[in-house]
């Protein structure tokens, strides 16, 4: 299928989207899991630059980046305690 073509559907169903919304609540709640996985990853990613100095390496995954993305700042923290004295 030509990249023109695969382009116009998705940018066709974004526009449909906008016009008739998410009338469904599954498709937030998948939307806001999502969301909270990048932030997630964002998160180890900055402790992983900011904690290299440190000697501090957790990896980013998607075990440890739902972990991280839903329980917030002391998840990452349980994420550190687990990788420093369990692993």
């Amino acid at each position: 299928m030509e990249p023109i073509v695969v382009i116009s559907i998705l940018g066709g169903l974004i526009v449909l989207l906008l016009f008739i919304g998410a009338p469904i609540k599954p498709v937030k709640f998948i939307g806001q899991g999502i969301t909270k996985l990048l932030i997630g990853a964002l998160f180890l990613f900055f402790l992983n630059a900011f904690g290299n100095q440190f000697g501090i390496h957790v990896p980013i995954n998607l075990i440890t980046s739902t972990v991280s993305g839903f329980l917030g700042i002391p998840g990452l923290f349980a994420l550190v305690a687990i990788q420093t004295w369990v692993i």
